[in-house]
């Protein structure tokens, strides 16, 4: 036979294993996670597990400050896991790396991001406990990443624990394949799985371990185990189950990673913490546009410096700057939006010596390893806010602020965070026509159940608008967060089609999609309305009988739900869903009420209707109509200028007919086609239009060459007089832009800040976006902030642009006139600005000056090279 035919052909999916790439022998590299939810005995059976393989010489213990993975100081202190660690202990002929996650609520999105690098999981339950709704949330975590899992019921111990009963609730509420391993109810389970193994256990009684391993990898079987991690009491049959009962992944050697965490260590360097999922890295590799400056592996506190690393290899790379959580390198995708998310903001209250500019920069540092802090500077109240899971979390991060920057912070109250979905079917229209610029689309907005997201599809055929414009929408529709009406809140729950669109093949720029794309957007939300959604805990409450009646009469205050009782011992356990606004402090209630012996669990059920849509909406007093960065207007053209026309009347103009109509819908459900009385406008009838409007599209340049300064396409600049870095042909070339002196100097920009400011300088930096994305050049826009109080400046990277808006009381011109003075030795800068004054500053520094209608002829210039070059490709 033919050798070549006897090569294992590589599986596809990465759940039974396989990655890209020409298959290797399979590897002896296993990653394994326990979690848990709080004081179930995590960190004790990690303790348990490596002290069993000889790891450590005693077990240590969180709240003894001792154990081996707890090892940061605050960890210590709190007798708590906050972040997550790494160990390596032998399994047989295997290795294993063992990631110790947090288990309080608090701290869950940190356990949530290991999962998307593990092979198995343990699953720890608390027998006294049973079943929690921490519990549950982690069972769905470990589903929806696809993780096998191994359970381990700890605390059997104790007195009073009932085996049969805790597996009837496993069995009920987790999974009826969740199974005593070694029983016989475990060979039966497996043997349904599975017509083959069905006959041979018939047959033999018995089913090959390789068999219950493959079944328990493609998560059709759950192992449980029993015993105390405290006593290491059934410990060491777990670890018999785990060597024999799971497989190595197979990789491939194609280049792969996925990065879970990112971290500074003790000297400040930035770690980012990855799995190989495929090849190799090694030390001073090139990835992407960062370099590998070190390869850490570590174990426990301590680490090893290797130069290279193989594919299931768990290591910690120093040299990355821009590395992110849940970002896959080489082959990998990005990861899944993470299921657990904050519902809560707070204001952080700075000390009076903290800039709260430098303050800012510190929290966006924090949030590179806490993502759930979506750090952001409210423009609106000028103040510095952040996301948390709960009051440990901000007790923490305290600590942790106060250790790393010197500084100490409160909070303020906390606000809920609402979203908002579209209220019914409807479809939405844009349309962009200002001087020469045109684009128009129709989006079909539709409701969907709770806990779906946002999605965007399209509907619309490529003859009737390009592919490339197509993807465009898209991107405009995924590049941001929209809003709704009501509070301003995120939207969510909604699917977002693409029906129609038209882009002229003369005057359509990629700007004007994006304009069109969120003028539809808003269009759909007025016509139809918004439902305001605001975020539900289920719940599961334990407390004496004695007052259960005080309970449910408060839950019934609180606008919540509450399922029939059921008994838990002494104790009645009452579940059901209520809003986090009137539960979050519920549990302080109930510890006073039942004198300690009440207890609440909580896990966040999702976003559903708002119980008091209009006292919430009141007390926001968003109004949409005076929303400068959300417009739901249109522009048309009339009279050779761009004309504002209300929502309610852009149907009367728009050039396309509606896509859908709700009696349409009736007649024949799914169908995206309708009628409409709006005339449609051919591509020969709106050039006509431009022609007539603009004139021929085709400048006349010869009349610029009779100034008395020059410009070309090549040139255009005008030169310094007195010595500078254009003396040094290798200086680098900064392109420097006063925005407003632009917006204010061009006359389509000029019209469009008439009617919207915010749109018009979207629209200039989609413009030097295009123009820098062709000349690869450096460009710096600067735009006034100087009037708004407490502004403590901002810089955003927009389209390879630095955009700088300035902070209070320091304009546009003097932020220019600094940069120059400080950088014109070692930069080769041209100011663009029609500024008298400001052009002889600059000038006289050394720097070259461009006037706006310079920079716009070059522009223009710069456009129909493209076209020529490009456009006829398409």
């Amino acid at each position: 036979m033919n050798q070549k035919n006897n090569k294992p052909t590589l599986p596809q999916s990465k759940a039974s294993g396989g990655y890209p790439g020409t298959l290797l022998y399979p590897d002896n590299k296993l990653t394994m996670g326990i979690v848990a939810h709080v004081d179930a005995g995590k960190t004790t059976l990690s303790e348990g597990v490596l002290y069993q393989n000889g790891i450590t010489r005693q077990m240590g213990r969180v709240d003894h400050g001792d154990s081996f993975l707890d090892t940061f100081v605050l960890e210590k202190n709190r007798g708590i896991t906050i972040f997550s660690k790494q160990a390596i202990f032998p399994l047989g002929d295997k290795e294993v790396t063992l990631l110790d996650t947090p288990g309080h609520v608090d701290f869950s999105a940190e356990m949530e991001r290991t999962l998307q690098v593990l092979d198995y999981a343990i699953l720890l339950i608390s027998g006294p406990d049973g079943v929690t709704g921490q519990v549950l949330t982690l069972w769905e975590l470990l589903s929806r990443y696809h993780v096998p899992t191994f359970i381990f019921i700890n605390k059997m111990d104790q007195q009073g624990m009932d085996l049969s009963a805790i597996m009837e609730e496993v069995q009920a509420r987790l999974s009826a394949q969740c199974v005593l391993a070694g029983s016989e109810a475990f060979y039966e389970k497996a043997a349904l799985c599975d017509e083959a193994l069905l006959e041979a256990y018939l047959e033999t009684g018995r089913i090959p371990a390789e068999s219950c391993a493959g079944l328990i990898k493609e998560r059709k079987l759950f192992p449980c185990y029993y015993g105390s991690a405290l006593k290491m009491q059934g410990v060491d049959t777990l670890l018999e189950g785990l060597a024999n009962y799971t497989i190595c992944p197979n990789y491939g050697s194609d280049f792969g990673a996925i990065i879970y965490k990112i971290s500074r260590d003790e000297q400040g360097n930035r770690l980012t913490h990855m799995k190989i999922t495929g090849g190799s890295l090694s030390v001073k590799e090139q990835i992407g546009e960062s370099k590998v400056h070190q390869i850490r592996i570590y174990n426990g506190k301590k680490y090893e410096a290797v130069q290279q690393v193989s594919a299931g290899t768990v290591c910690a790379v120093t040299g990355f700057a821009d590395t992110f959580c849940g970002q896959g390198l080489g082959f990998e995708p990005a990861g899944i939006e993470p299921y657990l998310d904050t519902v809560l903001s707070y204001e952080v209250l700075l000390p009076p010596d903290w800039e709260p500019h430098e303050a800012y920069e510190k929290f966006l540092q924090l949030s590179e390893e806490l993502p759930e802090l979506h750090t952001s500077w409210s423009e609106e109240s000028s103040c510095l806010r952040i996301r948390m899971m709960g009051e440990i979390q901000g007790e923490i991060l305290k600590s942790l602020v106060s250790e790393r920057f010197g500084k100490s912070i409160e909070f303020g109250e906390d606000t809920v965070l609402y979203k908002e979905t579209v209220a019914d079917t409807v479809e939405g229209v844009g349309h962009f026509e200002p001087l020469r610029h045109y684009a128009e689309v129709h989006l079909l907005l539709t409701p969907l159940p709770s806990g779906s997201g946002i999605v965007v599809d399209t509907a619309c055929s490529e003859d009737t608008l390009d592919r490339n414009w197509q993807r465009l929408v898209m991107t405009h529709l995924k590049e941001k967060v929209h809003t709704g009406i009501l509070t301003n809140s995120p939207l969510t729950d909604m699917k977002i089609t693409l029906t129609t669109g038209r882009a002229h093949v003369k005057h359509t720029e990629g700007g004007d999609f994006r304009q069109a794309t969120y003028r539809a957007l808003r269009h759909g939300l007025r016509k139809a309305g918004c439902r305001l959604l605001e975020p539900y805990y289920d719940y599961r409450l334990e407390l004496p009988t004695d007052f259960v009646g005080r309970a449910m009469n408060d839950i019934q205050n609180m606008h919540g739900t509450c399922e029939p009782s059921s008994a838990a011992g002494k104790n009645t356990v009452l579940t059901g869903r209520a809003p986090v606004f009137t539960m979050k402090d519920y549990q302080k209630d109930v510890t006073s009420y039942s004198k300690g012996q009440g207890r609440l669990y909580c896990t966040l059920a999702g976003y559903f209707p708002c119980h008091n849509e209009e006292e919430v909406a009141q007390a926001v007093g968003y109004e949409a109509d005076r929303d400068l960065e959300n417009p739901s207007d249109s522009i048309f053209c009339k009279s050779g200028s761009g004309v504002s026309v209300p929502w309610q009347e852009v149907e009367q103009y728009m050039h396309l007919p509606l896509s859908w109509q709700p009696e349409k819908i009736q007649k024949n459900e799914g169908s995206v086609r309708g009628g409409s009385e709006s005339r449609q406008y051919s591509d020969e009838e709106l050039e006509a239009v431009f022609k007539q409007t603009y004139g021929t599209s085709k400048r006349e340049t010869s009349r610029f060459k009779k100034s008395a300064r020059i410009i070309t396409a090549e040139s255009g600049f005008s030169g310094p007089r007195i010595k500078s870095a254009y003396n040094n042909a290798s200086a680098e070339e900064v392109l420097l832009i006063d925005g407003y002196n632009m917006i204010f100097a061009w006359e389509e920009l000029k019209d469009m800040a008439a009617l919207s400011l915010a749109s018009a300088r979207d629209l200039l930096i989609e413009i030097l976006g295009n123009y820098q994305g062709y000349k690869e050049n450096r460009i710096i826009v600067v735009f006034d902030g100087y009037k708004k109080p407490g502004n403590p400046g901002t810089t955003q990277t927009i389209h390879n642009m630095q955009i700088i808006y300035t902070k209070e009381g320091e304009t546009a011109d003097q932020f220019i006139e600094k940069f120059v003075l400080e950088h014109v030795k070692k930069l080769r800068i041209t100011v663009a600005t029609s500024d008298g004054l400001e052009q002889m500053m600059i000038f006289g520094q050394g720097a070259l000056r461009m006037s706006a209608r310079e920079l716009r002829m070059h522009i223009m210039d710069t456009n129909e090279e493209i076209r020529q070059k490009f456009l006829h490709k398409f």
